[in-house]
């Protein structure tokens, strides 16, 4: 029989997941802007995989669904992680190598599943797949263990 979370499972996952939304969309925000994109261009990207091209016309609006499909994922992915972590106690005991692996995984799944069924049809690029790599194992898998590890 499955259970409801409890507000202590829905507190940490809040918690991680906003600390790893804020801290991915500012690393990939902040990396754009160096390369001459603007942050409201970042998060109408996020908002292409629902709506396609068409995102980059709307303005802030769609800037901030952007935003919201963004932490509607990190908070999705920190649940997923944050209940693995009950059933399997290693991904608390070896948080930073799991939380490392995690951001792999996450950035994998993002890649090669998420992407390609959604609306974005943008060329493959290595530079931005091996950029994004590593913001997703620093800034996404390791904040989600460590805080997860905390809450445990």
């Amino acid at each position: 029989m499955v259970s409801l979370p409890t507000l202590a499972d829905l507190r940490a996952i809040l918690i991680a997941g906003l600390i790893t939304g804020t801290l991915d969309v500012t690393c990939t925000g902040t990396l754009n802007r160096l390369r001459g994109i603007e942050p409201i261009r970042t998060l109408q990207g996020v908002a292409s995989g629902v709506l396609g091209p068409k995102s980059f016309t709307g303005g802030r609006a769609t800037a901030a669904l952007g935003l919201g499909f963004h932490f509607f994922i990190a908070f999705a992915i920190t649940a997923i992680y944050y209940f693995a972590s009950l059933k399997f106690s290693v991904l608390n005991e070896h948080a930073v190598v799991s939380g490392l692996l995690y951001g792999i995984a996450v950035h994998l799944f993002m890649s090669f599943i998420v992407v390609p069924l959604s609306a974005v049809k943008r060329p493959f690029s290595m530079s931005f797949f091996a950029i994004q790599f590593a913001v997703h194992m620093l800034f996404v898998g390791l904040p989600i263990s460590l805080t997860v590890r905390h809450f445990a």
